[in-house]
């Protein structure tokens, strides 16, 4: 038998936290990834504390991995617009000291993406904005999401995520993200070359800065930079590809979080699929 796969899906936290616990542990993971409000809007619910220690107990009980808190694609801290800026650093505020309640201590979210204003300025931008709006007293870890490329969006290649880790504040609670269809489409040839590119991401960041990676297929081929995400072993990266990152020495230990093009049954698949690829070759 494998050692233990650290495996969940993308769920909607609308439905509660623990709902959330419970429908991944029928769906066969232990851990998953939830936005942490409308992704395409602002808005937010109250926190129910009953609900929250209801996951709480499930997690412990179940052994569960990290959970993942993605921010909403709205949040972009390279705004050229200061009225996009402000909203952008204002979620950030309140869903890091909403996270401070809840079990999940990872954040992950996009980097942003400056317009017409250059790649340069817009890391200048994302660096002051978390200076501004990352407390001291944080307990989470925030997490660059390593991107395909699209248009301006910041951090498709390591140096710029390693540009952003080496230059904000409070170095120590950041890492990054993982995604692997936005590795293969921004270049990065993990199928071809997975060694070649770990090692570029340890020399320039670190391995051990890797704390959640997303695991998806790719709709497109290598360099594409158009963020298109397929079900497991259905585009080009390919299941062969896709098992080789999941149990390579240095990722397997990861938590790996299904954002597939699917509803939970065929995300329930896809888990059962990796186990028992991984359990036949071990």
């Amino acid at each position: 038998m494998i050692k233990k796969l650290n495996i969940g899906c993308h769920l909607t936290v609308s439905k509660g936290y623990e709902y959330m616990g419970k429908k991944i542990l029928e769906l066969g993971g232990n851990t998953f990834q939830y936005f942490s409000r409308n992704p395409r809007g602002g808005s937010v619910k109250e926190l129910n504390h009953a609900d929250i220690e209801r996951l709480k107990h499930i997690m412990e009980d179940n052994d569960f991995a990290p959970i993942l808190t993605h921010a909403p694609y709205t949040l972009n801290m390279a705004a050229a617009k200061d009225e996009t800026y402000d909203f952008a650093k204002r979620v950030f505020r309140e869903d890091l000291e909403r996270l401070e309640l809840l079990p999940g201590k990872l954040y992950n979210f996009h980097p942003g993406s400056p317009g017409d204003k250059g790649r340069e300025w817009g890391l200048e931008r994302i660096i002051k904005g978390l200076n501004e709006v990352v407390f001291k007293e944080a307990t989470s870890t925030i997490l660059f999401e390593v991107m395909a490329g699209k248009g301006s969006e910041i951090g498709s290649s390591f140096e710029e995520i390693k540009y952003l880790l080496d230059n904000v504040d409070d170095k120590e609670k950041y890492g990054v993200c993982l995604d692997t269809c936005h590795l293969y489409e921004g270049g990065y040839d993990i199928v071809n070359d997975l060694e070649g590119v770990l090692i570029k991401l340890d020399q320039l960041i670190g391995i051990d800065r890797v704390k959640a990676i997303h695991l998806n297929d790719s709709k497109n081929p290598l360099g594409a930079k158009k963020d298109r995400h397929e079900r497991i072993g259905e585009g080009t990266i390919g299941l062969a590809g896709i098992m080789n990152i999941v149990s390579h020495p240095q990722l397997r230990d990861k938590p790996f979080f299904l954002e597939t093009p699917n509803e939970e049954d065929g995300y329930k698949k896809e888990i059962a699929l990796i186990k028992e690829i991984l359990n036949n070759g071990n």
